[in-house]
């Protein structure tokens, strides 16, 4: 095989790779989901390790609805390296219908991540969101704090699906975010 022939298909691979979209193999997102009721701030309360969220703290995330239908997220974090804030605005879409809690999210040009939501409480208060891999987990609540026995439960969940929950980064909460 020609050299430029496995640069090709290297590329390619790893593009697909980092564009997918579909929840992991096994794991369910949330039906019935109602997307107004998740619109609005939620805080991270812990995630898996990743590059775009390294060294930030008091991390939010805000969902908008625009008109097309489509979802404005602003996702702000606190960097104490850097001793300011950080903020990423990106977009997301509904992969199918919008009563499954499945989107592709993008934060930067035609590249698309998948941000499945894998367990939610009724009131709308916790979630326990998955990417497209078990690589990304993320649990958000409605408040900078979780209870321990919704914790428990979130990590109960994330574990019967094989999540490596014993890796999650619990997030500093103890300062408001950015006006």
């Amino acid at each position: 095989m020609s050299a430029w022939r496995t640069f090709s298909l290297l590329i390619s691979s790893l593009l697909s790779l980092s564009c997918s979209v579909s929840p992991p193999a096994g794991v369910r997102p949330v039906e019935p989901f109602t997307v107004d009721r998740y619109l609005g701030t939620w805080y991270e309360i812990a995630r898996l390790d990743h590059p775009f969220e390294r060294g930030l703290d008091h991390v939010t995330a805000q969902y908008i609805l625009r008109s097309d239908g489509s979802i404005k997220v602003i996702n702000s974090g606190f960097s104490a390296a850097k001793q300011r804030w950080k903020q990423s605005i990106g977009k997301a879409r509904f992969l199918g219908s919008p009563q499954t809690a499945s989107l592709k999210v993008s934060f930067f040009g035609p590249f698309y991540g998948g941000y499945h939501v894998i367990a939610l409480d009724e009131g709308y208060r916790y979630a326990l969101v998955a990417g497209p891999s078990r690589d990304y987990l993320w649990i958000l609540s409605r408040t900078p704090t979780l209870d321990a026995q919704a914790r428990q439960a979130l990590l109960h969940t994330a574990r019967e699906l094989n999540f490596p929950v014993d890796s999650l980064i619990w997030v500093k909460q103890d300062m408001p975010p950015p006006a």
